[in-house]
């Protein structure tokens, strides 16, 4: 329950969406709790994971999950603070084409998590960033040269989407993508409101 799991359902809409990126795609799941985002990625055909997660309880059954899905060969979990280990992941050079954020709701760390991904550097040029948040938590339109290109709403979780900005101007557009619909949330079904 520490890890407030996210639902079968919105993991099921968000990789309904993210379907034609994630094959072949080196994946990092921040917050990773016991890894169902990852793990679908790689269940999905992503390349390679990397999981972050500082609670030992839940990297305990992160580890559990990766070694019965037989995906733990495809998997580096590494145990720590989310900020720091983005910090490590920049000074390794490390790159990667999805990102996702689920941080715990109601501290405020989904924006500043999302700052520090863009100052770290890890996100590659054609990636797509996920952030799981509150409904009652605000995203930023941008985050240094991440723009948001998508939010959509499922009950009080809103998945908010950003990508690289075309070259290094800060105000440059964000890149092309298959994600329409910018701007205010949208609904994602039933459990959705506005």
């Amino acid at each position: 329950m520490e890890t407030r799991p996210t639902t079968d359902r919105v993991r099921e809409s968000l990789f309904n969406i993210l379907a034609p990126w994630v094959p072949g795609a080196r994946v990092l799941d921040l917050f990773a709790g016991t890894g169902a985002l990852g793990i679908e990625a790689l269940s999905r055909g992503a390349r390679e994971a990397v999981f972050v997660e500082r609670n030992p309880r839940a990297v305990r059954v992160l580890r559990a999950n990766l070694d019965h899905t037989g995906l733990a060969p495809q998997a580096q979990v590494r145990v720590g603070d989310a900020v720091r280990e983005l910090a490590r992941l920049g000074r390794e050079g490390r790159r990667f084409d999805l990102v996702f954020l689920d941080p715990p709701y109601g501290r405020g760390l989904a924006r500043d998590a999302l700052l520090a991904l863009a100052e770290a550097a890890v996100v590659a040029g054609e990636a797509w960033v996920v952030v799981e948040h509150s409904g009652r938590e605000e995203m930023p339109e941008r985050a240094a040269n991440l723009a948001k290109a998508r939010a959509v709403r499922y009950g009080d979780t809103v998945l908010t989407f950003y990508r690289p900005t075309a070259g290094s101007s800060p105000t440059a557009a964000p890149e092309p993508g298959a994600l329409p619909r910018d701007g205010q949330p949208e609904t994602g079904g039933q459990e959705g409101g506005a």
